[in-house]
């Protein structure tokens, strides 16, 4: 079973590169997106502005951005016939080689808009794919990547088949119909290679579920931290000021696909481990859910999730709904969290001032900067612990007990007295039966 595994995942490793063609040179492109009615102007620009992000990491140079009003989309083309007619014009004045839409198209809008209009069209989806696509690095990444791209270009055949025609030189007649039923055989070829491929890629993604797994349970004693977030909050700058990991950090979106482990100090001595995960985006497409189930168990396992949020970026409040709604989707919306605003280096007093009486229970802190993170830490464990503050007196006789409270045991308070020592010590609940008959009260 491991050999065939092996085999599989370097058959997928050597595979052409699905977007190799984007990465030769840099392409450009037109944003369009529909603003429905009841949503902000400034909603709908802040969402282009994020599509624009995306673009950018994935490599590809905006000429413009352009906003449809309308109260619901057109169910063949997406856009109105005006409004695309328009788009088509500008694109082929600036040469521009995508319109890049703000949403997932169904293939029916995708194929008319680039049929009747002579444009190529990527969607929100497309684009989050091909930056999942450059920057998987290991074999379980490379996999559940694969996994996302099969399954998003399986209804979607025909038109990159009609794609790749047009891009080779080649004319498919429309008319006859012994053309038109060359096609469909082998489109049904595709398909049925597309779906043998993504049931050999689920087998390998369930191997590695199987050995986290395993992983897993060698860690059942270890208490387990998760960082999750809007992507590009700072999750690996504070993953790596915590335990000094040496994890990648770039300013650019989902530059973190897998999950990195490692042990983090606490002044308890029960074990503790922390992980940081990729990073969550509205609308982030159902595919990828679906395919990281390997990598979002570490979420779904945690005893606490560390939520960092980019207080510098004015539309945090709607990224904190983004991901809980996505910890909602992958079963993680019960699990105990510290809401942890980042990058507070970046506002000025007021606004943090205002976020500090909005989410009291929050703490403030500067990852890059290292700031407050012994407040961080000091919430850690009275969350994990239930930690408290406690008064006791040891007689002399029991010097055991005192040397465990200074191995497992904040001490802040310690006098020598005649018959014992008292001593003022933060202990956790599940330490503190040790101590339970030399408590004061």
């Amino acid at each position: 079973m491991d050999e065939e595994k092996d085999y599989l995942v370097e058959e997928f490793d050597n595979e052409p590169d699905t977007w190799e063609k984007g990465e030769e040179e840099e392409k450009t492109a037109f944003l369009a997106t529909l603003a429905t009615r009841g949503e902000k102007e400034s909603e709908t620009e802040a969402s282009l502005n994020e599509l624009g992000k995306l673009a950018k990491t994935a490599g590809i140079a905006v000429l413009g951005k352009y906003t449809q009003k309308r109260e619901n989309p057109e169910s063949s083309t997406y856009f109105g016939k005006g409004f695309l007619e328009e788009l088509s014009r500008k694109m082929h004045q600036n040469n521009a080689d995508f319109l890049i839409v703000n949403d997932e198209l169904t293939p029916v809008q995708a194929r008319n808009i680039e049929n009747d209009y002579g444009i190529k069209v990527l969607d929100r989806t497309e684009i989050i794919l091909s930056i999942f696509h450059q920057h998987a690095h290991t074999k379980e990444a490379k996999l559940q990547v694969r996994l996302a791209e099969l399954q998003y270009q399986l209804p979607r055949l025909r038109r990159q088949s009609e794609n790749y025609d047009q891009e080779h030189g080649t004319v498919r007649s429309r008319g006859g119909s012994a053309s038109r039923g060359m096609g469909e055989k082998q489109i049904e070829v595709d398909k049925r290679i597309i779906k043998d491929n993504i049931r050999k890629i689920k087998q390998a993604i369930a191997e590695i579920s199987k050995n986290k797994e395993t992983q897993r349970k060698q860690r059942e004693k270890s208490k387990k931290i998760c960082l999750v977030g809007y992507t590009n909050a700072g999750k690996s700058t504070l993953f790596n000021a915590l335990t000094e990991a040496g994890v990648l950090v770039e300013d650019k979106l989902f530059a973190t696909l897998d999950s990195t482990t490692r042990q983090l100090k606490l002044s308890t001595s029960f074990p503790v481990v922390i992980s940081d995960t990729v990073g969550f985006i509205s609308r982030l497409p159902h595919q990828l859910v679906a395919s990281f189930t390997a990598t979002l168990m570490e979420v779904e396992d945690a005893d606490l999730l560390l939520h960092i949020v980019d207080l510098s970026d004015e539309r945090y409040e709607y990224y904190i709904e983004q991901v809980q709604s996505v910890l909602k989707e992958i079963g993680a919306d019960n699990i105990p969290q510290i809401l942890v605003f980042n990058k507070i280096d970046l506002v000025d007093s007021i606004q943090l001032n205002l976020a500090k009486k909005r989410y009291p229970d929050a703490i403030f802190i500067s990852a890059l900067n290292k700031s407050h993170l012994e407040d961080l830490l000091q919430k850690v464990e009275e969350k994990l612990f239930q930690n408290r503050l406690y008064q006791m007196f040891l007689p002399y006789d029991k010097g055991s007990l005192a040397s465990l409270l200074h191995e497992i045991g904040d001490i802040k308070k310690e006098e020598y007295q005649a018959d014992g020592i008292f001593l003022e010590a933060i202990i956790n609940q599940e330490d503190l039966h040790y101590f339970q008959d030399y408590l004061l009260t």
